[in-house]
């Protein structure tokens, strides 16, 4: 695979955990998923990731006669239930994760250092704090498009992001998912999250020697 195949399919897989996170999934993301399927890799990339995608695609197979807004609503339901509550049991915020880093403290305020050393600020229509999945996915994709468009910085301040945040957290969040969540999208996506995190280390560190 060439290079700006890589950059394509990594930018893809984080644009589909950005979707899947950020809100509750929309009526067009799910007719997508349903009437497209999912593109598996050709070759094994992280057992986590592995795991993940065999997930979404046995979903899939589940899903794929089911009425699309019958399916969205019983998304809604699920993604409420996780991470909304009252008292969801799965918190997809960095800082709930974290024992040396409380959110009003010293950790939303570290998250938002990392951004604004790049300039980059969370998109508007993003309802959660910095800290929040989908918005250091967000963040991510921006360093990886940066890195695209041949800023070889980009991959020293990704390093930096990896080591002080989602390396941080990623763990505990996947298995408390495993706890919480039926095997479906929001489970396998974690799966997917955490090896993505995997693979983005592993080629991280090509680029930037430790």
């Amino acid at each position: 695979m060439d290079d700006e195949s890589v950059y394509a399919a990594r930018l893809e897989l984080i644009d589909f955990l950005v979707d899947v996170f950020w809100d509750t999934p929309e009526e067009s993301f799910v007719a997508d998923l349903v009437d497209d399927g999912v593109e598996l890799p050709d070759e094994s990339v992280t057992p986590e990731m592995d795991e993940g995608f065999e997930m979404l695609d046995a979903w899939l197979d589940r899903n794929r006669d089911a009425d699309v807004e019958d399916l969205r609503a019983e998304l809604e339901t699920e993604y409420t239930r996780l991470f909304v509550g009252p008292r969801p049991p799965v918190l997809p915020h960095e800082t709930y994760y974290r024992e040396d880093a409380d959110f009003l403290g010293e950790g939303l305020p570290a998250v938002q250092d990392s951004y604004a050393a790049v300039g980059w600020q969370p998109p508007e229509e993003y309802p959660e704090e910095a800290d929040f999945i989908a918005v250091e996915l967000a963040f991510l994709r921006h360093l990886v498009d940066r890195q695209r468009r041949g800023e070889e910085a980009a991959f020293g301040f990704e390093r930096v992001f990896l080591d002080e945040h989602l390396l941080e957290w990623v763990d505990p969040f996947v298995e408390e998912l495993r706890e919480e969540a039926d095997p479906g999208l929001f489970l396998a996506a974690g799966l997917v999250f955490k090896g993505l995190v995997t693979f983005e280390d592993e080629l991280v560190a090509q680029m930037v020697p430790g």
